[in-house]
């Protein structure tokens, strides 16, 4: 099987009803939230964009699906500034066969486009912010920030702007707060990949040798 640099599968919970996104060469494409609970009971909300032709296969609000696709970025520039805004490309879904534990895996490999920042966490836990460029078809690329912990993140600390980089994943939703200039606090929701391993670079499809 040809190595695929971005996949997401995901299976969870129907948060509401789809609404339009946007409508792109004559097809509708629909927002939906999904909802994903972790082992320690948390739970992450994914965006989720889907063409118009696997709606048949969406279930009820509050039931579970199974979803396949890829992660994927755009610069929001609706407010002030411009806020990088991640979402999961649906491909297929289909609803869960039964009532199991969630899913949430993310596969990427791209490059490093950012120097890493590493730091401590009050608690003294080792964290290193990584931002990965994923080559899209068609000369496009998706801007991607991830995070790595402990061995992982001093490991990923000494990398150079350029490095090759894969590796496994969870798609993490964060709320956090946001002073303004103004003084004014609000709370905002940051989305990222929480780094579970890196992987060997694959190796590069070669084509047959033909005398």
């Amino acid at each position: 099987m040809a190595w695929q640099n971005n996949t997401a599968e995901l299976r969870g919970t129907l948060a509401g009803p789809p609404e339009l996104s946007h409508i792109s060469r004559g097809t509708e494409y629909y927002a939906v939230t999904l909802i994903t609970r972790r082992l320690s009971g948390a739970r992450d909300r994914a965006n989720v964009i889907l063409p118009v032709g696997l709606l048949p296969c969406l279930p009820e609000p509050g039931e579970k699906f199974w979803l396949r696709g890829e992660l994927r970025s755009f610069n929001n520039r609706s407010g002030s500034g411009s806020r990088l805004m991640l979402y999961i490309f649906g491909q297929e879904l289909a609803p869960a066969e039964d009532l199991g534990e969630d899913r949430n895996e993310i596969t990427l490999s791209g490059a490093l486009c950012k120097p890493p920042t590493w730091r401590r966490t009050p608690m003294g836990r080792e964290i290193c912010d990584l931002m990965l460029a994923v080559n899209r078809r068609y000369g496009r690329s998706d801007y991607l920030p991830c995070i790595a912990w402990g061995k992982n993140a001093l490991r990923a600390s000494a990398w150079d702007v350029g490095r090759s980089v894969s590796l496994q994943g969870r798609f993490q939703s964060r709320v956090y707060v946001k002073t303004l200039e103004t003084g004014e606090t609000r709370e905002r929701t940051a989305y990222e990949v929480s780094v579970t391993a890196f992987l060997p670079d694959p190796e590069p499809e070669t084509e047959p040798f033909l005398p």
